[in-house]
């Protein structure tokens, strides 16, 4: 066979010799010839490419990549599915606050021309996502949950945004969050309050409960969040979704919208990221997400993947401080995510870590206090009383420091990340609670300050401690109990978003993707 053909490839390059002439016309035509193949051989890949099973919106977004790429479904068809699935069940969350149905389908015909011309595909070629409406998008308000902030249009696209767009994203919405992303309750006076759609009188989270609330429905792959106190890794748990909050540095971040640079701690504090209902989706955006943008002058290029320990690698399950009421819910949880990674080859032991308490106190005075001087008095201004009520609990929970109490608030922080990278050379992994109490009611932080304050250090102390250290942590859903989802934390050392993602992975493979159940219901 293969001697035919070749006798044949022969015959046809002798008839064909001719002088070597070229014009600018035969060159025309000969890329008109090959453009013509290529179309053909695109359009005959569909019917030889599987599809993933069920609705295009209940894919994975390493599937709907894959898919599209393939040729088993176009960008335009899984785009249309995700806008009908919003349709469907937003009006009810509220989830989703800026509708792009029009911009997307403008960017998925673009996206399949591309494909047709076998150009060279970004990773989410075609792939649906949201962004959180606190970053800057080209041309858009950065409303940030505050009707006061109309005239902040976005001049150009965040880093994160810009990243995911370069990678063939194409985002169908914007998604709400609280007032100057500044509680852990997903509601304001602009857009009002974002439901969960696991269960209306449990929180969706926040900040970024209008990201969680929409990927855990299926309106889209992938939900852009960011963190400074658990805004990823907290709505994730209430939402029954996956995330990683990454290592300080890992995603650039910038808005040119902004009036202030953003003050020193709160920068080091903070991280975005993504929410998905697949690990293996979270990665996937973690790849996209962290690429270079010169506007951070404290993005990191550092690898993605580190030397893996020699195994078994030890998990330290986290002790729990004995000034914190565990649900038995929560500790059923935590054997049954210890189990899942038992199976797996991973040892794990009950050991206590560094100071939990110290680190949570660290993060709490250093970003209450810096916000009381750079940003208080302009943000009261412009807020409602439930965010004044909310933000006078954050504040009760904080010493008052001066000068020398802030520097030395801010060496303590040094000591604690020291103490903990230690602690990551014999435990790499630390499996640790997101809450030790079922999930509060959608309003839960306008009670009382003294509720504020039972929230952030009684219930999702674990949380919230770790953005002072600047550390990675992944967030996984584990159980159902009374029909709501409970997720378990794992944190790495600096950069090794990879370790804290394999242990997500490996509970993920046992316990199941929970989004499953949680379409069930809502059908």
């Amino acid at each position: 066979m293969a001697k035919k053909t070749a006798k044949k490839t022969a015959k046809k390059k002798t008839a064909s010799k001719k002088p070597a002439k070229t014009s600018s016309k035969t060159s025309a035509s000969r890329k008109a010839v090959v453009a013509k193949k290529a179309k053909k051989v695109a359009q005959l890949k569909p019917a030889s490419s599987r599809r993933p099973k069920g609705p295009a919106w209940q894919w994975s977004a390493v599937e709907t990549a894959a898919a599209i790429r393939s040729g088993a479904i176009s960008a335009v068809e899984t785009v249309e599915a995700h806008l009908e699935r919003m349709r469907a069940v937003n009006p009810k969350l509220n989830a989703v606050v800026v509708d792009l149905s029009e911009e997307a389908l403008k960017a998925a015909h673009a996206a399949d021309k591309q494909r047709a011309k076998g150009g060279e595909l970004g990773l989410l070629h075609g792939v649906p996502i949201t962004i959180k409406e606190n970053v800057d998008y080209e041309g858009r308000p950065n409303f940030n949950g505050v009707p006061a902030n109309k005239d902040l249009v976005a001049p150009s696209d965040a880093p994160v945004v810009r990243n995911l767009k370069k990678a063939g994203a194409i985002v169908i919405g914007l998604t709400n969050t609280p007032e100057f992303s500044f509680r852990g309750f997903t509601d304001n006076p602009l857009h009002g309050l974002t439901l969960n759609p696991w269960d209306p009188d449990i929180t969706c989270g926040g900040s970024s409960g209008g990201a969680g609330s929409a990927v855990a429905a299926g309106i889209g792959t992938i939900a852009h969040g960011n963190d400074i106190g658990g805004s990823l890794r907290w709505p994730a748990h209430c939402n029954g979704v996956a995330t990683i909050k990454p290592t300080q540095g890992r995603i650039p971040a910038f808005n040119a919208s902004a009036t202030a640079e953003r003050p020193m701690l709160a920068h080091l504090m903070s991280a975005q990221g993504p929410l998905a209902r697949h690990v293996a989706d979270v990665r996937l955006a973690l790849e996209v997400m962290s690429r270079r943008d010169p506007r951070d002058p404290w993005w990191v290029p550092a690898p993605l993947v580190g030397e893996r320990p020699k195994g078994p690698i030890k998990v330290a399950l986290a002790k729990i401080p004995e000034d914190m009421e565990v649900d038995p819910s929560v500790r059923a949880a935590l054997r049954q995510a210890a189990d899942h990674l038992e199976r797996s080859g991973y040892r794990v032991s009950e050991v206590e870590v560094p100071d939990i308490n110290g680190v949570w106190q660290t993060w709490c005075d250093i970003i209450t206090n810096e916000t009381v001087v750079m940003q208080e008095a302009g943000m009261l201004k412009v807020t409602s009383e439930d965010f004044h009520k909310a933000w006078g609990g954050m504040k009760a929970k904080a010493n008052v420091l001066d000068l020398k109490a802030w520097m030395q608030a801010t060496a303590a922080r040094n000591g604690h990340i020291r103490a903990w990278q230690l602690f990551f050379e014999e435990y790499p992994v630390v499996l640790a609670p997101t809450t030790v109490k079922p999930t509060p009611g959608p309003r839960e932080d306008t009670v009382s300050p003294e509720r504020v304050r039972e929230i952030f250090r009684g219930e999702i102390r674990f949380i919230s401690a770790i953005n002072v250290l600047g550390l990675p942590g992944a967030v996984v859903p584990v159980a159902v109990h009374d029909g709501k989802p409970i997720g378990v934390q794992l944190i790495a050392g600096r950069y090794r978003e990879d370790l804290a993602l394999d242990a997500a992975a490996a509970i993920e493979k046992r316990a199941g993707v929970l989004a499953h159940r949680l379409w069930e219901s809502m059908a």
